[in-house]
């Protein structure tokens, strides 16, 4: 059997992985019954469409012809690796790294770090334009996680507010 669409096919397979997974660690939970769904419920029927989507999208890759065979391109390493450590250094900026001995710099300050490693993904990114994005998501994040939401995590480092 020949690929028509390389991204198709991959995509489709990403899919099904993501699905097979998700349905897979949602039977751990009880799932229940339509008429009174467990915690598992949800997460199992999100995984199991998940991967139809992907067997269907995977099908369509296999069958139907597309002008060009939409080739995978290069990999963009230097999004990736930003985007990927803009993820890291949040979660350890928000609750810190006890073993060692790196403290919770709070909710803040994380969101200015993710919002500026992150930034640096793009071609042409200006610090202006990125301090600003970050003051705006710091200051809704704090609106709806602390203020509305009322949860309790640190919003300013444990060295400020002691």
């Amino acid at each position: 059997m020949n690929i028509k669409s390389q991204k198709d096919f991959f995509c489709g397979l990403m899919f099904m992985a993501v699905g097979v997974a998700f349905a897979w660690g949602a039977s751990t939970y009880n799932v229940g019954t339509g008429a009174r769904m467990g915690p598992g419920y949800f997460p199992l029927m999100l995984g199991v469409l998940l991967a139809f989507i992907g067997a269907v999208i995977t099908f369509t890759a296999l069958v139907v012809e597309t002008q060009g065979g939409d080739k995978i391109g290069k990999w963009a390493w230097k999004p990736l690796i930003f985007i990927i450590l803009a993820n890291v250094v949040f979660g350890v900026l928000l609750a810190g790294l006890p073993s060692i001995g790196l403290p919770a710099f709070g909710l803040i300050v994380a969101i200015y770090a993710l919002v500026f490693i992150a930034s640096m993904a793009e071609a042409g990114w200006k610090v202006k334009t990125t301090f600003i994005l970050a003051t705006v998501l710091a200051i809704g994040s704090y609106l709806a996680f602390i203020v509305a939401l009322k949860l309790q995590f640190p919003v300013w480092p444990a060295f400020i507010t002691g």
